[in-house]
């Protein structure tokens, strides 16, 4: 492990794309606290300690949200964006042959995913604005909520866009990374005012360890979910090439009990912020009730938040997984899967057994996800605000940045062997 550590900085490349990440991340933190003016922050405050949806997302945002900050939006209408334009390659066929159409049609669907952006950055920054107004936290006229709006859609593209230049010059995914820290920034706070409670005597300490062991579960079960695998084993077939034998060997296709990561918890919690934010547009009761109803804690945001989780875990394996190209390439290699017929057979039974696997994984998701928040619901835990979303991102994305910058050494060590027997044998990178 320290081994790796330092093999990090002695490579070049990946020092840099390192500090790339780590300084964009601090352009992120920064814009975080510049606040939009016009906005009571006192009552701003009260507002998001209330445990609505909004003091949930504030969670991701690190704290720019209850500031009102120029990023208060954070990645939320690039994230609604994305899913829109995935949900469209599926029904629009058009949208569907542009995603195969390599790398220009990639760049097509990543230019209307930035105009998507900035339509729902502005709906959303018109909605919170026009709410706040509404609650007296905030006192511009219309034209002030306009250019407070434009500023607030300026921020969520200048979010979009660090987290697009982090992923293709840092390392790891941006968007992801830039939720990551969102988070991470907000653990002091929280174990401050938890401590802060147990000394005043308004927390018992048993609860406090209680609310520890369950925080130390879910992290034990997040590293499983995220980690665990199915392998199917794969037979090669044995065949002569010139005067050798190749093939006869076994091997494996590793399946992911949770292929789709931290997307579906990711995409979950900004559909469910959309109707909330838009419901504070309006002062009519049905507004309020549905505003009510998106709280973290209420039955009915549970269960949609569960279905969301598993609707999502099934829709991105299905982007991502795709069985048809495993078993082309098994074929194509002389592999199978034993008791299986090549071709059509294998691939739908590899879609079956993933079909189960997702299941699976996106109830575990779900669970995890959900648990911590009811049992510091019943604990009365109001200020231990960790439930099991934050953690899951937290520990998804870790798990994932680590594993990318594993890969990067792993690929420097193998070019390294390959540049030093180069030199020895004539030059074995030309081939």
């Amino acid at each position: 492990m320290l081994d790796s550590f330092r093999d990090t900085f002695r490579l070049p490349d990946l020092k840099r794309r390192i500090l790339f990440t780590l300084a964009a991340l601090f352009v992120y933190r920064l814009g975080a606290h510049v606040p939009t003016p016009g906005v009571d922050a006192a009552a701003l405050g009260k507002l998001f300690d209330q445990g609505t949806l909004l003091g949930f997302l504030d969670l991701f945002a690190g704290g720019a949200l209850s500031r009102f900050s120029i990023f208060a939006l954070g990645v939320t209408p690039y994230i609604n964006s994305s899913i829109v334009m995935q949900l469209l390659a599926v029904v629009v066929p058009s949208i569907e042959k542009m995603q195969k159409e390599g790398e220009e049609g990639r760049k097509k669907i990543v230019q209307w995913t930035r105009y998507g952006t900035i339509v729902f950055a502005f709906i959303q920054a018109v909605g919170m604005t026009g709410w706040l107004r509404g609650l007296g936290i905030y006192s511009g006229g219309m034209l002030d909520i306009i250019l407070v709006s434009l500023t607030l859609t300026t921020g969520a593209v200048a979010v979009m866009w660090l987290g697009e230049i982090m992923s293709d010059h840092g390392i790891g995914n941006g968007i992801s990374l830039l939720i990551f820290a969102g988070i991470v920034v907000r653990i002091p706070e929280a174990i401050i005012r938890t401590v802060s409670l147990v000394r005043l005597g308004e927390m018992n300490v048993l609860v406090m360890l209680l609310a520890i062991i369950i925080m130390v579960a879910v992290i034990a079960g997040c590293v499983m979910l995220q980690e665990g695998q199915r392998r199917l084993p794969v037979q090669y077939a044995k065949r002569m090439v010139g005067n050798k034998m190749y093939g006869g060997q076994s091997s494996f296709i590793p399946l992911r009990v949770n292929t789709a990561g931290v997307i579906p918890i990711i995409f979950a919690s900004s559909v469910l912020l959309f109707p909330y934010t838009i419901a504070g547009l309006f002062q009519h009761s049905i507004a309020r009730m549905i505003q009510q109803a998106m709280s973290p804690s209420s039955p009915i945001y549970m269960i949609l938040y569960v279905l969301m989780i598993i609707f999502f875990s099934y829709f991105y394996t299905a982007v991502v997984f795709k069985p048809e190209d495993i078993s082309n390439n098994m074929k194509k290699n002389g592999g199978f899967i034993l008791g299986i017929r090549p071709g059509k057979p294998t691939t739908d039974y590899i879609e079956k057994v993933m079909g189960r696997i997702t299941l699976g994984g996106s109830i575990a998701l779900a669970v995890i996800a959900i648990i911590p928040t009811v049992m510091t619901g019943l604990m009365n835990i109001n200020t231990f605000y960790f439930g099991g979303t934050a953690v899951i991102i937290v520990v998804g994305v870790a798990l994932d940045t680590v594993h990318q910058i594993e890969g990067q050494l792993l690929m420097r060590h193998y070019e390294g062997i390959l540049k030093r027997r180069g030199g020895k044998s004539g030059g074995l990178l030309k081939l």
